[in-house]
């Protein structure tokens, strides 16, 4: 994925080429796409201007740098936020759940790196969504997902990541998990949190750089979470 400028005219703070800076984005990309899922099996609704940009990931085959990946830095401030908050712990319990699902992501896309075979299919497969989707429109009025949309990339995680070990057991309240459009949103989420989880990894990101650069992972997110709210 070559790398280019972030914004127009707007110097970052420091190079779009930064390793931690390419990570830091990606991991954001992760953890709003377990939040999403959490969210969503709690409570039958998640924030969807992240949603989208979470789901937009998906098609971003040929993207310039890391942050079009999501269709800008603004996509993942979410993501950004939440990891500089868990990172820095402020003074709040860990959430096991939360790290439970970002963990199984992780451990996931390592099985999907071992299988160019499923690659492809998935490749193929969001590439058949997207031609599919040009006859009902990605958005409902509103700018929310359409329900399509969740629906197809739910079927093709059920089809293809699904069937990797270990299996992502999410939780959550019966009447929503049972809900097919919140089942379809949740699974959505999670493919959306591998593709992150596979950039991440791609540009260096290593399980053990959260423990030992915590600090400097949570000043990269609030730095590019600044950059991206500031006018």
């Amino acid at each position: 994925m070559p790398q280019g400028s972030l914004t127009r005219g707007v110097t970052p703070p420091f190079p779009v080429s930064d390793p931690l800076h390419d990570r830091t984005l990606a991991l954001a990309g992760l953890f709003q796409a377990a939040r999403l899922a959490q969210t969503l099996a709690r409570e039958g609704r998640a924030d969807e201007p992240a949603f989208a940009a979470s789901l937009k990931s998906l098609f971003s085959f040929d993207a310039e740098n890391v942050a079009e990946v999501y269709g800008g830095i603004a996509g993942v401030v979410p993501g950004l936020q939440l990891i500089e908050e868990k990172l820095n712990n402020r003074g709040q319990p860990l959430d096991f759940e939360l790290a439970r699902y970002a963990i199984s992501m992780i451990q996931l896309e390592v099985q999907l790196r071992r299988l160019p075979s499923m690659q492809e299919a998935i490749r193929d497969g969001l590439k058949t969504v997207q031609d599919q989707m040009k006859f009902f429109g990605e958005e409902e009025p509103g700018n929310g997902v359409h329900p399509k949309l969740a629906e197809k990339i739910g079927e093709l995680y059920q089809q293809t990541l699904s069937t990797l070990t270990p299996r992502i057991m999410v939780s959550g309240e019966n009447d929503h998990l049972a809900n097919p459009l919140v089942a379809s949103r949740v699974r959505a989420a999670l493919f959306a949190g591998i593709r992150s989880a596979y950039l991440w990894q791609q540009k260096g990101g290593r399980r053990w750089q959260l423990l030992l650069f915590r600090r400097r992972i949570a000043q990269a997110a609030a730095e590019l979470a600044h950059q991206a709210t500031t006018p």
